[in-house]
């Protein structure tokens, strides 16, 4: 265990010292193996990780995923989707930061990553909240916090990453995150309710659209919902597979945005282009992961970890809370696929020895993931607005995103003490 505590201390500081984290967990996991076996036994280890990850049929399902979100955010479907809340909840008190939860989780549903949520919903709904007299930090807030729904609603990058290294059934994965999903747009409604009625001017009521306003703006986004039901409705009915969903999700996405004229050569040469550059960004990352964690098992850690919670005579739902307590301590430095890659490998055998659902387990670690992505002091979904919204202070962004901060806390504890939430849709198929 000593050897591979010290192996995580190592990647940890090379991490910090802005090495890329995929070249760090594969530098570590090499050196470390051929310490403890042999320099040719490591590089043959090696070799077999990158040669099998790279020809595993399951990991087809992500380069699919990434592309059928390329492809929707070009079409322009995130403005109808902002428009269609806005339609519905514009006219309440804080309603705009509500519609943007409620676009976000849509957005989220179909492009599958928290970051592309965030940059293009920063856009999209920060101007016509400053119209309105919103609040920066409510404003930015909800846009950092709504980022967060895209790798917890399906189709998930990272639940589909968890699933390769886990071996755990992707399609069960996706509909697990449902119910989690649906309970994160709630509790961050919840949240900017609570904030506008402690103080209303943050988030003054807008116009009441009318009911034909309201239908004509529904129909817009009649294209999501039909993609979204089609990929989750077919996986959870069994007519396909989720690499097949993938498949017929990527493909749906392209004659959606070819119906709407809004691909031509030029435009469809830079989503494939921007799709091979973040799947191969995140084969790297996986790979090394893998390097690493094949050095950690034969260093013994997971073995070493299970005999300690024996020996110590720990409860297996404190093992759980102090899974989540590291997990909340890695957000503040380290990103979700990053913490993903290089902690679940170590916890995964633990939990599922315990007697815990590897699904569950799976919701849990992307729900406690999902919240480093708006936590200080490395918080991706800030620096992505940040970047978008330049004249808005970090800290502003910060303070703004607490109320949502709470909210994530709670939904995280229930699904720990309530497991249902998160099995109770994959029991069914």
């Amino acid at each position: 265990m000593t050897v591979a505590i010290i192996g995580f201390a190592v990647v940890l500081t090379l991490i910090f010292l802005r090495l890329p984290i995929g070249i760090a967990m594969a530098l570590v996991g090499g050196i470390g193996f051929a310490l403890l076996t042999s320099t040719q036994a490591s590089w043959s280890m090696i070799a077999q990780t990158t040669y099998s990850t790279g020809l595993d049929y399951t990991f087809s399902t992500l380069p699919l995923f990434i592309l059928m979100g390329n492809f929707i955010n070009r079409a322009g479907f995130s403005d109808e989707l902002y428009a269609a809340s806005h339609a519905f909840l514009g006219h309440r008190r804080g309603g705009l930061a509500t519609a943007t939860i409620v676009a976000s989780g849509g957005l989220a549903a179909v492009s599958g990553s928290s970051l592309a949520t965030a940059a293009t919903m920063a856009k999209i709904a920060m101007p016509p909240m400053r119209r309105y007299g919103y609040a920066d930090s409510l404003a930015a807030g909800a846009i950092a916090a709504g980022g967060t729904l895209g790798i917890i609603i399906p189709p998930s990058v990272i639940m589909v990453v968890y699933g390769v290294i886990t071996e755990t059934d992707i399609g069960s994965l996706f509909i697990a995150g449902i119910v989690p999903g649906v309970l994160g747009v709630i509790g961050y409604s919840i949240a900017i309710e609570a904030w506008t009625r402690i103080n209303p001017a943050v988030g003054p009521r807008g116009e009441r659209t009318g009911w034909p306003d309201r239908l004509r703006a529904l129909t817009k986004v009649w294209g999501i919902l039909v993609l979204f039901l089609l990929v989750i409705g077919g996986i959870y009915g069994g007519a396909f597979t989720a690499t097949e969903a993938a498949g017929i999700g990527a493909s749906g996405a392209f004659f959606l945005a070819l119906a709407r004229g809004s691909l031509t050569w030029r435009v469809l040469v830079s989503i494939l282009a921007e799709t091979v550059a973040t799947t191969t960004v995140i084969f790297v990352i996986v790979i090394g992961a893998l390097i690493f964690a094949n050095f950690v098992n034969l260093a013994g850690l997971p073995v070493g970890l299970s005999a300690a919670v024996e020996a110590f005579n720990v409860t297996p739902i404190a093992v759980i809370l102090a899974i989540v307590v590291v997990y909340l301590i890695l957000g503040c430095v380290l990103d979700s696929l990053s913490m993903i890659l290089l902690t679940v490998p170590t916890f995964y055998p633990l939990v599922v020895e315990l007697g815990y659902s590897p699904i569950w387990f799976g919701i849990l670690v992307t729900v406690a993931t999902e919240i480093s992505l708006i936590t200080p002091p490395i918080g991706l979904n800030v620096f992505v607005l940040r970047a978008a919204l330049p004249e808005v202070p970090t800290s502003t962004i910060f303070r703004g995103i607490f109320p949502f901060l709470y909210a994530d806390v709670v939904r995280l504890l229930l699904i720990v003490f309530v497991p249902a939430i998160a099995l109770f849709l994959p029991s069914l198929r």
